[in-house]
């Protein structure tokens, strides 16, 4: 397909564009210029599938996003397409969707803005791989990053668990949650027990718990100081989830905070301001029109990830006692999850899951997570995931694999009704990988209810233990073209392989 320059030039709008590569070539970038827009915060790519993408960047002025697209790895090649204007309603962030892309193939994309006299500043390049028949595919997953003040030091390298997830030269990277801690502050340094002493960059935007949308956003803008998450998102594309700590610690709706350091404590306000800032600074795509953050990411035959969230629609913190269904989910996502994964055809069903199934974690007296604690039959949370795995065995969805974080550990628990109390369900596993730059706790309590064994577990040597301590951890995943088999692995901060198991697919 043949392209006009009239038509390249229109070809993408904040709705999206449909691309094809013509034989045309497109002009050089241009010389880095202060009085021109600049990229202070890199670029990134999101949300892969088969046929769409979405790419990202940020600039310092009110300027057009602009995005040159080539699956020849050649800039004199390219496609170059038009963005949105971005202005400080968006804090000069700006994101195309890209659709029509072809399945199998490498692309490389390079991301500038335009002035309002049409000239181009800054520009940096990445790329990305869209899934296809044949391929084999890996991934990584962990979460919980600058969290309890552990932000950038310059000392250790940065974030250094980020590099190591790049070396494994990964498809995407799941960030399970807890992209930033709004509710932590950072210091220039940090008393260690052991006598050691952590120093971190700052900048003012963290120096208190975040309340309004700018401190939110400062919190973003934060974490792409580090250079190894700059690199790490310029080559693989992210599929992102939140937590609690992109907001306040242990929220749900409704809530209004006691928390002394807060002058707006009404939590609905809060998460207003956080769920904006996540959703500029984070490429998704938005199906429907929905800033919708629950959503399935299709990665060709092999493999769905199924993403949700688990803040948004939860009920209040119960108590360990709560017999009766406390919602954790909604009913509405909870029918997604099961109509969507049994409607899946891909071999593999991911359930990024921001929370763990099993662990009880605990909100002071209350209950945050979904296990309560109470060995028996299903209570508070564990209703609405006990009908979410029957409903998984009823309508035959195999081959599900429970990825999370938000423990500060790592540990790979295996399911089995054999064991549990709960019993109308097909075993599965629960994989568990985190910190990537935060304090390092555990282990966890596991809850009986639905027969969990912890078949590994690697936790801290201490309580909120630092970064430098070498416990951050992150998992990858492998899976074969040929035989399907999921090769799971939990690595370390430097990405040495802690555990590894072997997944065999069952067939339908």
């Amino acid at each position: 397909m043949k392209l006009s320059r009239r038509q390249l030039l229109a070809a993408s709008t904040v709705a999206g564009a449909t691309l094809a590569v013509p034989e045309l070539a497109v002009a050089a970038p241009n010389v880095v210029r202060r009085d021109r827009p600049a990229l202070p915060s890199g670029i990134m790519s999101g949300d892969v599938s088969s046929n769409s993408a979405v790419v990202w960047s940020r600039t310092d002025r009110k300027a057009r996003m602009v995005v040159d697209l080539t699956s020849h790895g050649r800039f004199d090649r390219a496609v170059r397409l038009c963005g949105p204007v971005t202005g400080p309603d968006q804090d000069y962030t700006a994101q195309v969707p890209l659709r029509g892309l072809r399945p199998g193939q490498r692309y490389d994309y390079r991301i500038a803005f335009e002035d309002a006299y049409g000239r181009r500043g800054e520009s940096l390049a990445g790329s990305f791989s869209t899934p296809g028949r044949n391929r084999g595919l890996s991934f990584v997953w962990t979460g919980d990053t600058a969290g309890q003040g552990y932000g950038i030091n310059p000392d250790l390298g940065g974030m250094i668990a980020y590099k190591a997830m790049h070396e494994t030269r990964p498809d995407f990277f799941l960030h399970s949650g807890d992209n930033i801690y709004a509710d932590g502050p950072i210091a220039a340094s940090v008393q260690i027990p052991d006598g050691t002493v952590w120093k971190n960059v700052v900048t003012e935007e963290v120096s208190k718990v975040a309340e309004t949308l700018a401190e939110y956003r400062g919190r973003y803008k934060y974490n792409l100081l580090d250079h190894n998450v700059r690199d790490l998102y310029a080559d693989v594309p992210i599929i992102s989830q939140w937590d609690d700590h992109e907001t306040v610690n242990n929220w749900y709706p409704g809530e209004v905070l006691e928390d002394a350091r807060y002058t707006e404590r009404r939590v609905d306000v809060l998460a207003a301001r956080a769920r904006q800032a996540f959703l500029e600074y984070l490429p998704m795509v938005h199906s429907a029109g929905q800033n919708r953050i629950y959503r399935k990411v299709s990665y060709g035959p092999l493999l769905d990830v199924f993403c949700l969230d688990m803040r948004t629609y939860r009920g209040a913190n119960p108590t360990p006692a709560t017999v009766g269904p406390v919602a954790m989910l909604g009913a509405e996502q909870a029918e997604w999850l099961v109509r969507e994964a049994a409607a899946s055809k891909a071999t593999w069903k991911v359930i990024a899951s921001d929370m763990p199934l099993g662990l009880l974690v605990p909100d002071g007296p209350l209950i945050e997570a979904v296990a309560n604690g109470v060995g028996g039959a299903p209570g508070g949370r564990e209703h609405e995931i006990a009908w979410v795995l029957s409903q998984f065995k009823k309508r035959k969805v195999r081959n599900t694999v429970w990825l999370t974080a938000d423990v500060h550990y790592c540990a790979a628990h295996h399911y089995d009704p054999a064991r549990a109390a709960y019993t109308d369900f097909d075993p599965f596993w629960e994989l568990v990988a985190g910190p990537v730059n935060a304090g390092t706790f555990g282990p966890n309590a596991l809850d009986p209810t639905f027969g969990p064994k912890a078949e590994f577990v690697k936790a801290a040597d201490f309580p909120n233990q630092p970064p430098s301590g070498g416990n951050q951890f992150f998992g990858h995943v492998h899976i074969d073209p040929r035989t399907g088999v999921f090769t799971a692995s939990l690595r370390d901060l430097f990405g040495k392989v802690l555990w590894t198991k072997d997944l065999n697919p069952a067939r339908r």
